[in-house]
């Protein structure tokens, strides 16, 4: 097994274009071609697709991208292992994240990392729900921290914290100018909320028919920054978590209430890829994490 031509294959399919691994990497075009072709013609099938845009992986290359992903972070692991104290954590960390946990969650996680283990380097990488359960699914990330709607946590998941949903509006709203407001209140609420797929949405779906409440979604988007911006402006409410208002309030003029009958509650999830070790540095983000989570006030009262 070349390492350095496997590290080269995993650059193009996530880079999308060879072009750019040869940036990356101070080479030519020609040159990653031609380790990719010979790559191929190794596995004795085709595994990346040229196309007008760059290039794609086969199917091939879809089967085998996740092993190739774990063998690499294995091999490097090795060598941090080898050059370094037993037991002293050092390696890269491949971490997926909800834009809401952005600020100050995954921040203080960063400058945490960098005062306690050092030789530990964080390679963050942002996205929604689905986005972030393909990463893990495929092995692009080793941890993701995210959203679960079960009580009990599955497929190894660590419970960070539960959260509630609230309405959010603008300030001087009327709907969101008390503590509480009840699922009712919703009804035929012009909404912007996250794109499908998505399974808080089908929850909320869910909880919408059995109480004979619809949900008016007028706008579907991921950006939570465009989100509070068309709530501020009073244009429409928008259902979020208060990691996501706090991060907001920064930026805009926002106020909340929090939604009950039912209380619509999630958990913070740190989750691993079932690809790879769980290694010492993977072990010491997951420690930092927790403990950031259980000391972190949120303050959405403003």
């Amino acid at each position: 097994m070349d390492y350095a031509a496997w590290k080269l294959f995993i650059d193009a399919a996530e880079l999308g274009s060879l072009s750019k691994v040869a940036e990356v990497h101070g080479t030519s075009q020609p040159h990653i071609s031609r380790q990719m072709s010979a790559l191929e013609e190794e596995c004795g099938g085709r595994l990346l697709q040229r196309t007008g845009r760059g290039v794609v992986l086969t199917e091939l290359g879809q089967r085998i991208a996740p092993k190739v992903r774990a063998w690499l972070a294995s091999t490097d692991q090795l060598a941090y292992d080898i050059h370094t104290a037993a037991g002293k954590p050092i390696g890269l960390v491949r971490i997926g994240m909800l834009p809401s946990t952005a600020h100050p969650l995954v921040t203080t996680l960063f400058y945490r990392l960098r005062e306690r283990y050092p030789l530990v380097q964080l390679r963050v990488r942002e996205g929604q729900g689905a986005q972030l359960e393909t990463w893990l699914e495929n092995g692009s990330v080793d941890l993701a921290i995210l959203f679960r709607h079960s009580p009990t946590p599955k497929d190894g998941d660590i419970y960070l914290n539960e959260t509630a949903t609230y309405l959010v509006g603008p300030v001087g709203d009327p709907l969101t100018s008390q503590p509480t407001v009840p699922f009712s209140a919703l009804h035929n609420l012009p909404l912007v909320t996250f794109c499908r797929p998505n399974s808080w949405r089908d929850r909320l779906d869910q909880l919408g028919s059995e109480r004979g409440v619809s949900l008016k979604v007028v706008l579907e988007a991921d950006s939570l920054r465009l989100q509070t911006r068309l709530v501020a402006d009073g244009s429409m409410h928008a259902l979020l978590g208060p990691y996501a208002i706090a991060e907001a309030l920064a930026d805009c003029r926002l106020q909340s209430s929090k939604l009950v009958d039912p209380i619509v509650s999630r958990h913070i999830a740190l989750a691993m890829s079932r690809h790879g070790e769980l290694t010492l540095a993977c072990r010491a983000v997951m420690q930092l994490t927790r403990e950031i989570v259980e000391t972190i006030a949120v303050d959405i009262t403003r």
